[in-house]
């Protein structure tokens, strides 16, 4: 593979899969057992944002102990070894990228340890549990504070700085992710119509795996270390 000068890396919940994390979309992950409608997008959180605090309230917890792995570790060792533009982009709302030593990233989807608050439009960094009663850490104002997530029929966040990454990056690396959701599914095409390689790591094929010029299939904590070691080797 010719040296890149520029990249940007996509990951998606196969990556904290091995750390324990749910997934959403798999067999058995979190919207086959939990109606999205009702708990992820605007209108469900007006409609019941007690139930809608109960969802995100466990899927705080649930992230209480868990760790990185082998394939956090490694993108954060590409970056600090990497002598060009570097950025990665999360699907993910956990921060085990940053507990592995990411810096140079951007959580498109938001994060779970964040609160938002709808009247200030103010960001808090939140560990707890949330309800209608919490108050703003900033203007404390109650009734207003909501997981910094997402929903569906939101726009991801910061995605002018992340198609400024595509257009200029030679090598993008998608991991871990159904190749789904948009606009990140989008990602690979952006990529492409700039010049850049394209590879996709994965469990299994995604269902963009064909617009991908190279694509390694296993799980994370093997392939994106390998991925790694041999970009980085002389």
């Amino acid at each position: 593979m010719t040296a890149p000068s520029s990249i940007v890396v996509l990951t998606g919940a196969g990556v904290s899969a091995e750390s324990g994390v749910d997934t959403f979309r798999d067999k058995g992950g979190i919207w086959s057992k939990a109606d999205y409608r009702e708990v992820a997008t605007p209108e469900g959180f007006a409609r019941n944002p007690a139930k809608v605090h109960e969802f995100y309230n466990l899927r705080r917890r649930r992230l209480v102990g868990i760790r990185p792995n082998a394939a956090h570790f490694a993108l954060a060792r590409l970056e600090a070894a990497f002598g060009g533009a570097f950025l990665l982009v999360t699907q993910n709302v956990d921060s085990l990228h940053e507990a592995a030593g990411s810096r140079k990233l951007i959580h498109m989807h938001g994060r779970h340890d964040s609160a938002l608050c709808m009247h200030c439009g103010q960001r808090s960094p939140w560990t707890g549990d949330m309800s209608l009663e919490t108050p703003c850490p900033v203007c404390e104002a109650t009734g207003g504070v909501r997981p910094d997530v997402v929903w569906f029929g939101e726009m991801p966040y910061r995605m002018d700085e992340i198609y400024r990454a595509l257009r200029a990056c030679d090598l993008f690396v998608s991991i871990g992710t159904s190749g789904t959701v948009y606009p990140a599914a989008q990602s690979v095409r952006d990529a492409q119509a700039a010049g850049a390689r394209t590879v996709e790591l994965n469990l299994e094929p995604s269902e963009k795996a064909d617009a991908f010029d190279e694509a390694f299939h296993g799980p994370a904590t093997e392939i994106v270390p390998a991925f790694v070691g041999r970009l980085l080797s002389p």
